[in-house]
C-alpha cells in the first residue's frame, strides 16, 4: 500500500544555497551536507515554547569503509566501487522539519523512514491534530534510502552505487510481478508508478519468461515471448537521470482485470541498495554527536541540538526499520546506539527486500499479489525463535542485543494484518502454537477493527471490495503512544501495558470461519483465504548471501496464520478498540475481499477492511435474518449510547492510550450517529 502525504509549507521560498564543508571526525561517515532550500512552515506560526519552524531540504554525502566490521552486513559492499582513500560514496535527499532556534526543540529527532519516497508520519500521526509534531517540538527528519525510485523533485531518492565483479557486469536472475484493477494493454514491470526495474541483459531481453495465473495457487500459464514486448527509458527530472530504467511490458490482446503476471529475466548492475540503511544510520548518528559543520544540528558552544532519537515507519518504510534492526545497523561505526525508540507501524510480521542482491524494497507480500517476494520471511518476532524449516534461532533484535544497542520498540498495528501482514507471526512462534515471549524493551499494540490506513471516521460507500472501506481512525492512538514512547526514553516512565490477541486466552485463534467464531451474516462472504506466508527455496545463496538463482521460488511449506477471535458483533477480542468499536453501531472487519467489477473476487482485497452496519431497528434485523442485536435494541436511545461512548474514550484517556487534546475529536464522532435513532 502507498501513502503519499504532501508537507504543509505555507510561506514564500527563501532562495538560498549554502555548502557545509567537511570537517575532521573520528567516525562519522556522512562527511558533507549540502543544503538547497529553506522554507518557513505553516506561514511562520509560532508553537509556544518552541517557537516558528522551518522546512530545510538538501543532500547528505556520505562515505563508508567496506573494511569495517560495521559495514559488512551490507550485501556487496566489497564490490561496490572505491574512490582514492578506498571507501565506498553514496548521497541520500534529506528534509528536516525543526525549530528555526534549534535550542528550543525538545531534543528529540523523529526520523520517518519514508515510504516509496514520500514522508507518512505528518498523516499517519499527526494527520487530524493541528501540527502534532511542532507542537510537541520535535524535529522529524526525513532522508532517501531507496534506489529504485524515479526522478522526482517531491520524492526523497538514494544514490548508490553498482556493484561489479571487477570490470565485469554483475548478472542474475529477478522477478517482477503485477496485477492490474483493470483491463489494460501496457503495464510497468515495476508495478508502482515512478519505479524503475533492473535492466535485463540481452539474453535477459530475448528468454524472458512471462506467465498468467487468475489466483496466487493456480497454476502459471506461459505466455509466448512473440506475444508482449519491453520498452525500456531512462527518465530524467532537472537533469538527474535515473539509476535504473523504466520498462514497461506491452502484450497483444492485453492485460486482465485481477490476474496475477509474472516476468521473469536475467537482469545487470545491481545496486549496493543496502547503503540506504547505512546512510540512515550515518545520518542519525551525526546529528546526534558530530560537532563538525557537515550537522546541521549542532548548536553553538559545542552542543547538539540532539539527545534522543527515535525511527518509525509505515508499513514498508515500517519493516524497513524491522531490517533496520534485524541487520544490526543500530550500532553506529563507534558500537553507539543510533535510535532509543523504534516504532514499525502496520508491518506485520514482515521484513524487505531490502539489503540484497537486485533488491527491490518497492515490493511486499500479501495474499493475492506480491506473495512470492522475501518480506515476510523468518524472523518474525523480536525475541529469539526457531525456524521449523531451517532449525535456525533468530529474531529481529538479536543483533542488537549483541552490541548493546537495543531500543525500546512499540509494534503498532491495526488488526488487517492479521489478515494481510502475518501479523500474528509477531508474537507467536512460527507455527502458530503457543504465544512468543516478548523482550522487556518491546511492546505491542494492536488496533481492532481497522485496516492498515486509517480512515476518517466516516462511512464510505463501496469501491474496490466486496464491503464498504473500514472507516477506523487509529491516529489518536499513535498521537498517544509516540508520547508514551518519548517519556520511557526520556526518563523511563513505564509506557501502557502491550494489547494484542493471545492464544493462552483464547483472543487469538484459527482464521477459517468454523474457528473464528465468526457469525455467517446476511449478503456477506467470509474468506476462505489469508496471506500466510511459504518458506520459499530461492536458491542454495539465498540465506547466506541474500541472491536468489531459483525463480520463481520454490515453496517448502508454510509457517502458520491467526486472527483475533470474534465476539457475538463479529468484532475483535483482545484488541485495542477506538470508542467507535467498543462502542459499536456497526461490525468493522479486518478484511474485505475483492469486487467482481475488478477480478479474482474470492480473493483478499490488499489491505482493506471492511464496514457492515448493525441494523437499526429490531423489525429490520428480523427481516433480515442478522443475528446482531439492533442500535435500537442495544441503546435505546441516543443520549445513552453517548454516555456509553464518552465513558470508553475516558478510560482510553486514563489508561494513556489517547491524549486529552484529542478527546474532543474523538466525541465528534458519535454526532453522526444521532439520526439513528430518530
Amino acid at each position: 500500500m502507498r501513502f503519499d502525504v504532501p508537507f504543509s509549507l505555507r510561506a514564500a521560498l527563501l532562495t538560498l544555497s549554502v555548502v557545509l564543508a567537511l570537517s575532521t571526525r573520528a567516525h562519522s561517515e556522512m562527511v558533507r551536507f549540502e543544503l538547497e532550500r529553506r522554507e518557513a512552515y505553516a506561514g511562520g506560526r509560532s508553537f509556544g515554547e518552541h517557537g516558528s519552524y522551518e522546512m530545510l531540504r538538501g543532500r547528505a554525502y556520505f562515505e563508508v569503509d567496506p573494511k569495517n566490521a560495521h559495514n559488512r552486513n551490507i550485501v556487496d559492499i566489497d564490490l561496490a566501487p572505491r574512490n582514492a582513500k578506498g571507501v565506498v560514496e553514496f548521497s541520500a535527499d534529506v528534509g528536516i522539519l525543526k525549530p528555526v532556534d534549534v535550542s528550543k526543540s525538545n531534543g528529540a529527532v523523529f526520523y520517518d523512514v519514508n515510504n516509496r519516497g514520500s514522508p507518512t508520519c505528518l498523516g499517519i500521526i499527526g494527520g487530524g491534530a493541528d501540527h502534532f509534531f511542532a507542537r510537541h517540538g520535535y524535529i522529524v527528519v526525513f532522508s532517501g534510502w531507496i534506489a529504485e525510485l524515479l526522478p522526482n523533485p517531491s520524492k526523497y531518492h538514494l544514490r548508490a552505487p553498482v556493484a561489479r565483479d571487477g570490470a565485469r557486469e554483475i548478472t542474475g536472475l529477478v522477478l517482477a510481478e503485477m496485477t492490474p484493477n483493470r483491463d489494460t494493454k501496457r503495464l510497468s514491470v515495476a508495478h508502482w508508478g515512478g519505479h524503475g526495474c533492473y535492466e535485463p541483459t540481452e539474453c535477459g531481453e530475448r528468454e524472458a519468461k512471462l506467465t498468467w495465473r487468475l489466483r496466487e495457487k493456480d497454476p502459471r500459464r506461459p505466455i509466448p515471448r512473440e506475444q508482449y514486448r519491453l520498452t525500456k527509458s531512462w527518465p530524467e527530472s532537472n537533469g538527474v537521470r535515473s539509476q535504473l530504467p523504466r520498462i514497461d511490458i506491452e502484450l497483444a490482446g492485453g492485460f486482465h482485470s485481477g490476474g496475477i503476471y509474472e516476468l521473469v529475466y536475467e537482469a545487470k548492475n545491481p545496486i549496493v541498495q543496502g547503503l540506504g540503511l547505512a546512510g540512515i544510520r550515518d545520518l542519525i548518528s551525526c546529528f546526534k554527536h558530530s560537532l563538525g559543520e557537515e550537522n546541521p544540528l549542532r548548536m553553538s558552544a559545542g552542543r547538539v541540538a540532539v539527545t534522543f532519537a527515535y525511527g518509525f515507519g509505515t508499513s514498508q518504510s515500517g519493516r524497513c526499520v524491522r531490517q533496520f534492526l534485524f541487520d544490526g545497523f543500530n550500532s553506529d561505526e563507534s558500537g553507539r546506539i543510533v535510535f532509543d525508540g523504534a516504532i514499525p507501524h502496520v508491518t506485520g510480521g514482515g521484513l524487505g527486500f531490502f539489503n540484497h542482491r537486485f533488491a527491490s524494497p518497492t515490493r511486499h507480500n500479501t495474499q493475492h499479489d506480491h506473495h512470492n517476494y522475501p518480506a515476510d520471511v523468518f524472523p518474525f518476532t523480536y525475541g529469539d525463535e526457531r525456524d521449523p524449516f531451517t532449525g535456525r534461532v533468530d529474531g529481529i533484535l538479536k543483533r542488537s542485543r549483541a552490541t548493546n544497542t537495543v531500543p525500546k520498540v512499540f509494534h503498532t498495528q491495526s488488526s488487517s494484518e492479521y489478515w494481510h501482514r502475518s501479523g500474528s507471526l509477531v508474537h507467536t512462534d512460527p507455527l502458530g502454537q503457543r504465544d512468543s515471549v516478548l523482550p522487556d524493551e518491546v511492546r505491542i499494540y494492536t488496533f481492532g477493527g481497522a485496516q492498515h490506513g486509517p480512515g476518517d471516521g466516516s462511512p464510505r460507500q463501496r469501491s474496490n471490495g466486496q464491503l464498504p472501506p473500514n472507516p477506523s481512525d487509529y491516529r489518536p492512538l499513535m498521537r498517544a503512544l509516540v508520547v508514551a514512547m518519548d517519556a520511557w526514553v526520556r526518563d523511563g516512565t513505564e509506557p501502557p501495558p502491550s494489547v494484542y490477541p493471545k492464544i493462552a486466552d483464547g483472543t487469538l485463534v484459527g482464521w477459517r470461519e468454523i474457528e473464528s467464531g465468526w457469525k455467517p451474516l446476511p449478503g456477506v462472504r467470509y474468506p476462505s483465504v489469508i496471506q500466510q506466508p511459504e518458506f520459499f527455496d530461492r536458491g542454495p545463496e539465498f540465506l547466506t548471501k541474500r541472491r536468489a538463482t531459483i525463480l520463481p521460488p520454490e515453496s517448502r511449506g508454510d509457517y502458520v496464520v491467526k486472527v483475533p477471535r470474534f465476539d457475538a458483533d463479529n468484532n475483535e477480542l483482545g484488541t485495542l478498540d477506538l470508542p467507535s468499536v467498543s462502542v459499536p453501531v456497526a461490525t468493522f472487519t479486518s478484511w474485505n475481499l475483492r469486487h467482481r467489477s475488478i477480478g479474482a473476487e474470492t480473493e483478499l482485497l490488499s489491505l482493506q477492511g471492511g464496514y457492515i452496519p448493525f441494523p437499526v431497528t429490531e423489525r429490520e434485523r428480523k427481516a433480515n435474518g442478522d443475528p446482531r442485536l439492533s442500535v435500537v435494541e442495544r441503546y435505546e436511545r441516543f443520549d445513552k449510547y453517548l454516555e456509553r461512548f464518552q465513558k470508553a474514550t475516558r478510560k482510553l484517556v486514563d489508561s494513556r492510550y489517547v491524549l486529552e487534546e484529542d478527546v474532543e475529536r474523538l466525541e465528534r464522532l458519535p454526532w453522526g450517529h444521532e439520526k439513528l435513532f430518530e
